[in-house]
């Protein structure tokens, strides 16, 4: 089976290569990363040229696609592609809320909470979705600094989680994964996208 990765950034290689090596050894992944894809979209939204370019690329790639940039995701969700955060979404949905849903890019905020409230809605239980923006600790996973991102983040939501019952939390982006383990002793159901999508992907 080939599997086609679409991502926003390259520290989402090893990531995936490490998951497909664990859970299905001997798939073929093909990983794209296209930087300018999120630097536009974040500069003038998914305008149509863009929305092009992600469907032309979705069209043509072997097998099922993943998209791991939530901020693309939308276009390339209606390209064919399995947006990263979809199954997470609705596994949030399924756990009930309140959720508290954690982002860390702003442009992220919007497509992320209308997939969450799709999934709530779909599901006939509308639930309260607590957003919470660590956006002032973005600059750190851009200049590379993973390790200080994800403990900024783990931080931010044990602060969130000591202010306010919550059921459930969802990390909206697949940069934030490494978070959870950090968080692993609040003894809630932190969601992470990665695994959850490739494991979509292979049921397909």
């Amino acid at each position: 089976m080939t599997l086609t990765l679409l991502h926003t950034s390259p520290a989402h290689v090893p990531t995936f290569s490490a998951l497909a090596d664990r859970i299905a050894p001997g798939i073929e992944l093909t990983q794209i990363v296209r930087e300018d894809w999120l630097k536009q979209a974040r500069k003038h939204g998914l305008r149509q040229s863009l929305r092009d370019e992600i469907t032309e690329t979705v069209s043509s790639a072997k097998g099922p696609v993943i998209c791991t940039c939530t901020t693309i995701g939308p276009a390339a969700a209606a390209a064919g592609a399995i947006r990263i955060d979809a199954p997470m979404m609705a596994e949030a949905a399924r756990i009930g809320g309140p959720i508290l849903m954690v982002y860390a890019l702003k442009s992220t905020a919007e497509p992320s909470l209308a997939l969450l409230e799709q999934a709530l809605a779909e599901t006939g239980t509308p639930q309260t979705v607590h957003p919470l923006s660590l956006a002032e600790f973005w600059p750190l996973f851009e200049a590379g600094e993973h390790q200080a991102f994800t403990a900024c983040i783990a931080g931010g939501i044990r602060h969130a989680v000591a202010q306010t019952q919550i059921k459930c939390v969802v990390l909206a982006q697949a940069s934030m994964a490494g978070a959870a383990p950090l968080v692993a002793d609040l003894n809630l159901p932190i969601l992470t996208s990665p695994e959850l999508a490739l494991r979509a992907a292979l049921a397909k």
